[in-house]
């Protein structure tokens, strides 16, 4: 009798002890599955991502091409949660943008410090870059247009009407009078100079425009 008592005690202390390491086990898994989760919420939080910034100085107007991307961006990594959701962050979205004003070196670029090219040429069936010289006007502004300007284009009628041709035309870019092309922060050259986008089925009418010298080009300030 004495045995057998000896024996069942025995077994309930086996079957304490089991519990007891499953339970310790299933603590462990739980554990570990809760300092896992808590090791990816921190990388997630440093988690580091691909942003462009400006190389040098982007002057405003300057369009950006296939062959000038890599001279004005540069990239950059930043952690995850300081990147706008605006941020330029792949090739694809860099060609054909024009820089909406000067932008400094070393800033995070967004889309909203640009427009597309798409926007700018409108509804144009064939863009083309006509150019003239400030002679060829009476008035150029003072010379201080700058790339990105936008202008209002007249012609003066022979009763002394003004008559508005084109609106919000984009200048190209300007040069001053040996040739060499004027930065948009540069305000003291005189734009001697001026290449503006056109579409080809306005050209002759505008050359002709021009040469009866009854032109008049008026900046649209923004």
């Amino acid at each position: 009798m004495k045995n057998r008592r000896k024996t069942k005690v025995s077994f309930s202390t086996d079957r304490w002890k089991a519990g007891g390491i499953i339970a310790a086990l299933v603590a462990s898994v739980a554990v570990f599955t809760v300092m896992l989760q808590m090791e990816r919420s921190m990388l997630t939080k440093y988690e580091k991502g691909t942003v462009y910034v400006a190389a040098e100085e982007i002057p405003r107007g300057q369009i950006i091409t296939g062959e000038n991307y890599e001279r004005y961006f540069r990239e950059q990594e930043l952690d995850i949660s300081c990147i706008a959701d605006g941020a330029l962050r792949n090739p694809e979205q860099l060609s054909g943008l024009a820089a909406k004003f000067d932008i400094e070196p070393g800033v995070v670029l967004t889309g909203g410090m640009f427009e597309k090219m798409t926007d700018i040429l409108g509804k144009m069936e064939e863009p083309v870059v006509a150019g003239l010289k400030a002679d060829d006007l009476y008035q150029v502004v003072g010379g201080t247009l700058r790339a990105g300007d936008r202008i209002h284009i007249y012609s003066v009628t022979g009763e002394k009407e003004a008559v508005l041709i084109w609106e919000n035309v984009y200048v190209k870019e300007v040069f001053d009078q040996t040739g060499n092309r004027i930065e948009s922060g540069n305000s003291v050259a005189a734009a001697q100079r001026i290449n503006i986008y056109l579409d080809k089925a306005d050209v002759i009418g505008f050359y002709s425009e021009l040469a009866s010298g009854a032109m008049r080009v008026v900046k649209v300030c923004r």
